[in-house]
Protein backbone atom coordinates (compact mmCIF):
# COMPACT_ATOMS: atom_id res chain seq x y z
CA UNK A 1 0.00 0.00 0.00
CA UNK A 2 1.54 3.31 -1.08
CA UNK A 3 4.59 1.53 -2.51
CA UNK A 4 4.56 2.84 -6.06
CA UNK A 5 6.88 4.87 -8.25
CA UNK A 6 8.25 7.02 -5.45
CA UNK A 7 9.03 3.94 -3.40
CA UNK A 8 10.96 2.33 -6.22
CA UNK A 9 13.07 5.48 -6.50
CA UNK A 10 13.82 5.39 -2.80
CA UNK A 11 14.59 1.69 -2.72
CA UNK A 12 17.17 2.35 -5.43
CA UNK A 13 19.34 3.86 -2.70
CA UNK A 14 19.65 0.40 -1.21
CA UNK A 15 21.29 -0.88 -4.37
CA UNK A 16 23.60 2.02 -4.93
CA UNK A 17 21.76 4.89 -6.62
CA UNK A 18 19.36 7.68 -5.70
CA UNK A 19 16.65 8.24 -8.29
CA UNK A 20 15.65 11.57 -6.78
CA UNK A 21 18.98 13.02 -7.88
CA UNK A 22 19.21 11.61 -11.39
CA UNK A 23 19.99 14.23 -13.96
CA UNK A 24 17.59 12.65 -16.45
CA UNK A 25 14.35 10.71 -16.02
CA UNK A 26 12.72 8.73 -18.81
CA UNK A 27 9.09 9.81 -19.08
CA UNK A 28 6.49 7.13 -18.39
CA UNK A 29 3.51 8.07 -20.57
CA UNK A 30 1.53 5.24 -19.00
CA UNK A 31 1.17 7.32 -15.83
CA UNK A 32 -0.27 10.36 -17.59
CA UNK A 33 -3.89 10.91 -16.63
CA UNK A 34 -3.83 7.88 -14.33
CA UNK A 35 -2.15 9.30 -11.23
CA UNK A 36 -0.91 12.56 -9.79
CA UNK A 37 2.79 12.96 -10.30
CA UNK A 38 4.87 12.06 -7.24
CA UNK A 39 6.85 15.10 -6.08
CA UNK A 40 9.76 15.22 -3.64
CA UNK A 41 11.99 17.54 -1.64
CA UNK A 42 15.52 16.24 -1.19
CA UNK A 43 17.01 18.03 1.82
CA UNK A 44 20.53 19.41 2.01
CA UNK A 45 21.46 17.61 5.22
CA UNK A 46 24.41 15.58 6.54
CA UNK A 47 24.42 11.95 7.61
CA UNK A 48 23.03 11.72 11.11
CA UNK A 49 21.32 9.81 13.87
CA UNK A 50 17.93 11.57 13.98
CA UNK A 51 15.62 13.48 11.63
CA UNK A 52 12.80 15.74 12.87
CA UNK A 53 10.22 17.23 10.50
CA UNK A 54 6.76 18.77 10.58
CA UNK A 55 3.88 18.54 8.11
CA UNK A 56 0.65 20.46 7.63
CA UNK A 57 -1.59 18.76 5.08
CA UNK A 58 -3.62 21.38 3.24
CA UNK A 59 -5.42 19.30 0.61
CA UNK A 60 -5.86 15.53 0.48
CA UNK A 61 -7.87 12.86 -1.33
CA UNK A 62 -8.38 9.10 -1.00
CA UNK A 63 -5.17 7.28 -1.87
CA UNK A 64 -2.70 9.91 -0.65
CA UNK A 65 0.68 9.54 1.04
CA UNK A 66 2.31 12.53 2.72
CA UNK A 67 5.78 11.22 3.51
CA UNK A 68 7.41 13.37 6.20
CA UNK A 69 10.68 11.69 7.23
CA UNK A 70 12.36 9.64 4.53
CA UNK A 71 15.91 8.36 4.32
CA UNK A 72 17.97 5.91 2.26
CA UNK A 73 16.35 2.81 3.74
CA UNK A 74 12.76 3.71 4.49
CA UNK A 75 10.04 6.26 5.12
CA UNK A 76 7.64 7.61 7.75
CA UNK A 77 4.50 9.63 7.10
CA UNK A 78 0.72 9.96 6.95
CA UNK A 79 -1.71 8.31 4.56
CA UNK A 80 -5.35 8.61 3.56
CA UNK A 81 -6.53 5.24 2.26
CA UNK A 82 -8.93 4.65 -0.62
CA UNK A 83 -11.81 4.25 1.85
CA UNK A 84 -10.98 7.52 3.62
CA UNK A 85 -9.42 5.93 6.70
CA UNK A 86 -6.25 7.60 7.91
CA UNK A 87 -3.04 6.27 9.46
CA UNK A 88 0.66 6.74 10.06
CA UNK A 89 3.00 4.37 8.22
CA UNK A 90 6.64 3.50 8.92
CA UNK A 91 8.60 1.16 6.62
CA UNK A 92 12.18 -0.12 6.38
CA UNK A 93 13.62 -2.12 3.47
CA UNK A 94 15.88 -5.13 3.78
CA UNK A 95 16.04 -6.56 0.27
CA UNK A 96 15.25 -5.98 -3.38
CA UNK A 97 13.36 -9.30 -3.39
CA UNK A 98 9.71 -8.72 -4.25
CA UNK A 99 8.81 -11.90 -2.37
CA UNK A 100 9.01 -11.00 1.34
CA UNK A 101 9.60 -14.65 2.22
CA UNK A 102 12.58 -15.00 -0.13
CA UNK A 103 14.91 -13.05 2.15
CA UNK A 104 16.67 -15.32 4.69
CA UNK A 105 15.61 -14.78 8.29
CA UNK A 106 19.00 -13.44 9.33
CA UNK A 107 18.85 -10.80 6.57
CA UNK A 108 15.36 -9.55 7.40
CA UNK A 109 14.22 -6.43 9.18
CA UNK A 110 13.19 -7.42 12.70
CA UNK A 111 10.59 -5.84 14.96
CA UNK A 112 12.32 -4.71 18.16
CA UNK A 113 9.29 -2.87 19.54
CA UNK A 114 5.82 -1.90 18.46
CA UNK A 115 3.14 0.05 20.27
CA UNK A 116 0.08 -2.12 21.10
CA UNK A 117 -1.99 -0.08 18.64
CA UNK A 118 0.52 -0.59 15.82
CA UNK A 119 0.23 -3.43 13.30
CA UNK A 120 3.70 -4.52 12.18
CA UNK A 121 4.76 -7.14 9.64
CA UNK A 122 6.50 -7.72 6.32
CA UNK A 123 5.74 -6.29 2.90
CA UNK A 124 6.73 -7.26 -0.64
CA UNK A 125 6.12 -6.48 -4.32
CA UNK A 126 8.37 -3.37 -4.29
CA UNK A 127 11.38 -4.87 -2.63
CA UNK A 128 10.73 -6.25 0.84
CA UNK A 129 11.14 -5.29 4.45
CA UNK A 130 9.30 -4.37 7.62
CA UNK A 131 6.22 -2.18 7.65
CA UNK A 132 3.93 -0.82 10.35
CA UNK A 133 0.57 0.96 10.50
CA UNK A 134 -0.89 3.12 13.27
CA UNK A 135 -4.56 4.25 13.03
CA UNK A 136 -4.40 8.03 13.25
CA UNK A 137 -7.27 10.31 12.26
CA UNK A 138 -5.18 13.28 11.18
CA UNK A 139 -6.90 16.42 9.90
CA UNK A 140 -6.09 18.99 7.24
CA UNK A 141 -4.80 22.31 8.55
CA UNK A 142 -3.22 20.76 11.66
CA UNK A 143 0.57 20.58 12.03
CA UNK A 144 1.89 17.11 12.85
CA UNK A 145 5.38 16.34 14.13
CA UNK A 146 7.44 13.28 13.22
CA UNK A 147 10.78 12.10 14.56
CA UNK A 148 12.96 9.37 13.04
CA UNK A 149 15.90 8.04 15.04
CA UNK A 150 18.66 5.52 14.40
CA UNK A 151 21.01 3.55 16.62
CA UNK A 152 23.83 1.40 15.27
CA UNK A 153 23.97 -2.05 16.84
CA UNK A 154 27.00 -3.91 15.42
CA UNK A 155 26.07 -4.95 11.86
CA UNK A 156 22.51 -3.68 12.21
CA UNK A 157 20.82 -0.32 12.67
CA UNK A 158 17.70 0.22 14.76
CA UNK A 159 15.25 2.74 13.30
CA UNK A 160 12.45 4.17 15.45
CA UNK A 161 9.45 6.29 14.51
CA UNK A 162 7.96 8.77 17.01
CA UNK A 163 4.71 10.67 16.37
CA UNK A 164 3.50 13.59 18.47
CA UNK A 165 -0.20 13.25 19.34
CA UNK A 166 -1.66 16.77 19.67
CA UNK A 167 -4.79 15.73 21.59
CA UNK A 168 -2.78 13.81 24.19
CA UNK A 169 0.05 16.35 24.10
CA UNK A 170 2.62 13.59 24.13
CA UNK A 171 5.13 11.78 21.95
CA UNK A 172 4.44 8.14 21.12
CA UNK A 173 7.02 5.66 19.90
CA UNK A 174 5.20 3.67 17.25
CA UNK A 175 7.77 1.08 16.24
CA UNK A 176 11.45 0.18 16.22
CA UNK A 177 12.84 -1.92 13.37
CA UNK A 178 16.31 -3.48 13.28
CA UNK A 179 17.78 -3.54 9.75
CA UNK A 180 20.76 -5.66 8.61
CA UNK A 181 22.70 -2.93 6.80
CA UNK A 182 26.19 -3.22 8.24
CA UNK A 183 25.47 -0.49 10.76
CA UNK A 184 25.20 2.99 9.25
CA UNK A 185 23.73 6.44 10.03
CA UNK A 186 20.73 8.06 8.38
CA UNK A 187 21.42 9.44 4.91
CA UNK A 188 19.46 11.12 2.13
CA UNK A 189 16.74 12.85 4.15
CA UNK A 190 13.72 13.88 2.07
CA UNK A 191 9.91 14.05 1.91
CA UNK A 192 7.32 13.48 -0.81
CA UNK A 193 3.66 13.52 -1.88
CA UNK A 194 2.18 10.53 -3.68
CA UNK A 195 -1.10 9.37 -5.23
CA UNK A 196 -1.19 5.60 -4.78
CA UNK A 197 -4.82 5.10 -5.81
CA UNK A 198 -4.01 5.71 -9.48
CA UNK A 199 -7.54 5.29 -10.81
CA UNK A 200 -7.63 8.30 -13.15
CA UNK A 201 -10.09 10.15 -10.91
CA UNK A 202 -7.26 10.49 -8.38
CA UNK A 203 -5.22 12.42 -10.96
CA UNK A 204 -7.87 15.16 -10.95
CA UNK A 205 -7.60 15.72 -7.19
CA UNK A 206 -5.11 18.11 -5.59
CA UNK A 207 -2.71 16.93 -2.89
CA UNK A 208 -0.85 19.68 -1.08
CA UNK A 209 1.21 19.97 2.10
CA UNK A 210 3.67 22.22 3.92
CA UNK A 211 6.84 20.91 5.54
CA UNK A 212 8.82 22.93 8.02
CA UNK A 213 11.14 23.31 10.98
CA UNK A 214 13.21 20.33 9.85
CA UNK A 215 16.31 19.29 11.80
CA UNK A 216 18.95 16.57 11.53
CA UNK A 217 21.16 15.45 14.40
CA UNK A 218 24.57 14.85 12.86
CA UNK A 219 26.80 11.91 13.75
CA UNK A 220 28.75 14.15 16.15
CA UNK A 221 25.57 14.85 18.11
CA UNK A 222 24.86 18.41 16.94
CA UNK A 223 21.40 19.36 15.72
CA UNK A 224 21.44 21.23 12.39
CA UNK A 225 18.49 23.14 10.91
CA UNK A 226 17.46 22.20 7.37
CA UNK A 227 17.48 25.24 5.13
CA UNK A 228 17.62 23.95 1.56
CA UNK A 229 15.70 21.41 -0.50
CA UNK A 230 15.75 20.28 -4.12
CA UNK A 231 12.47 19.85 -6.00
CA UNK A 232 12.22 16.61 -8.01
CA UNK A 233 9.50 14.32 -9.38
CA UNK A 234 8.92 10.83 -10.76
CA UNK A 235 8.64 9.81 -14.42
CA UNK A 236 5.01 10.87 -14.83
CA UNK A 237 5.28 13.60 -17.54
CA UNK A 238 2.35 15.81 -16.38
CA UNK A 239 3.18 19.37 -15.40
CA UNK A 240 0.50 20.18 -12.81
CA UNK A 241 2.97 20.12 -9.91
CA UNK A 242 4.46 22.83 -7.74
CA UNK A 243 6.87 23.54 -4.88
CA UNK A 244 8.32 26.51 -3.08
CA UNK A 245 8.26 28.49 0.17
CA UNK A 246 5.19 29.03 2.31
CA UNK A 247 4.79 30.26 5.89
CA UNK A 248 8.46 29.87 6.82
CA UNK A 249 8.65 26.38 5.35
CA UNK A 250 8.54 24.39 2.11
CA UNK A 251 5.46 23.21 0.26
CA UNK A 252 4.65 20.55 -2.33
CA UNK A 253 1.55 20.26 -4.51
CA UNK A 254 0.43 17.89 -7.26
CA UNK A 255 -2.62 16.96 -9.31
CA UNK A 256 -5.89 18.58 -10.32
CA UNK A 257 -5.68 22.30 -11.09
CA UNK A 258 -2.20 22.74 -9.64
CA UNK A 259 -0.11 25.30 -11.55
CA UNK A 260 3.70 25.33 -11.50
CA UNK A 261 4.09 28.95 -10.41
CA UNK A 262 6.87 28.30 -7.88
CA UNK A 263 10.08 26.33 -8.19
CA UNK A 264 10.91 24.44 -11.35
CA UNK A 265 12.02 20.82 -11.35
CA UNK A 266 15.58 20.36 -10.07
CA UNK A 267 15.60 23.85 -8.55
CA UNK A 268 17.05 24.31 -5.09
CA UNK A 269 14.68 26.08 -2.69
CA UNK A 270 16.21 27.98 0.20
CA UNK A 271 14.50 29.29 3.33
CA UNK A 272 14.82 33.02 3.85
CA UNK A 273 14.94 32.52 7.62
CA UNK A 274 18.46 31.85 8.90
CA UNK A 275 19.33 28.74 10.88
CA UNK A 276 19.94 30.94 13.94
CA UNK A 277 16.32 32.11 13.82
CA UNK A 278 14.91 28.57 14.02
CA UNK A 279 14.43 26.67 17.25
CA UNK A 280 14.62 22.93 17.82
CA UNK A 281 11.58 21.83 19.88
CA UNK A 282 12.50 21.39 23.53
CA UNK A 283 10.11 18.48 24.13
CA UNK A 284 11.68 15.85 21.88
CA UNK A 285 11.99 12.35 23.40
CA UNK A 286 15.31 11.39 24.97
CA UNK A 287 17.26 9.93 22.07
CA UNK A 288 19.94 7.21 22.01
CA UNK A 289 23.52 8.26 21.31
Amino acid sequence: MGRTSADRAIFGLLVGFLALWHSTVVADEGLKGVACRSVHLGFDAPAGTAFYNEVTIEKSAPGSFFMVCGWDQGYFGLQELADGKKLAIFSVWDSENNDPQATPEERRVQVVYNDPAVRAGRFGNEGSGGQSFFPFDWQTGVTYRCLLTSRIDAARTEYSGFLYLPKEETWRRLVTFSAPNGGKPLRGCYCFLEDFRRNRVSATQIREARFGNGWVRSTNGNWLAIGRARFTADANPVLNIDAGLRQEGFFLATGGETVNSGAKLKDWIELTESADERRLPADLPVLPR
